[in-house]
């Protein structure tokens, strides 16, 4: 099966431990938007926002990126990642995917850059534009599986 045999929305999210970053996208159409980034300093706070957001777009499954090393070796924030993604599935009882998002950031920063979004504006946006790269990451990755 293909995602263009699937219909659904999908949520992604670019962890941080301040911002995260949240996009949406269509498994029918297989295209990602930046939605929004959440300001928050807890799991708790994090998951009350995200709770909201899957009410409101009541997503058939949710998209998480894993930060790695360059290399792929793992670190603090991919054992981070790792627990959220479990407390996404628990909380929501909605399958979660793990996507690689190296590199993620400096091409969502590139992507700001290339439309004449600097400073300020490049922050509010930067993660949203993230999680948009990741979900398209993961649109793509299924494509030609």
């Amino acid at each position: 099966m293909t995602l263009a045999d699937t219909h659904g929305t999908v949520l992604a999210f670019d962890l941080g431990l301040k911002r995260t970053g949240v996009a949406s996208g269509e498994l029918s159409l297989g295209i990602a938007h930046p939605l929004t980034v959440i300001q928050a300093d807890s799991s708790d706070a994090r998951l009350a926002a995200i709770e909201k957001l899957i009410a409101e777009w009541r997503p058939t499954l949710l998209v998480l990126g894993l930060p790695t090393h360059a290399d792929g070796g793992e670190h603090e924030m991919t054992r981070v990642a790792r627990n959220f993604a479990r407390k996404l599935e628990s909380r929501f009882k909605l399958p979660v995917f793990l996507v690689d998002e190296r590199h993620t950031s400096t091409a969502a920063e590139s992507a700001l850059h290339d439309q004449g979004v600097h400073g300020k504006k490049n922050k509010a946006h930067l993660d949203a534009v993230a999680a948009q790269l990741i979900l398209q990451g993961f649109f793509d990755d299924r494509l030609v599986a």
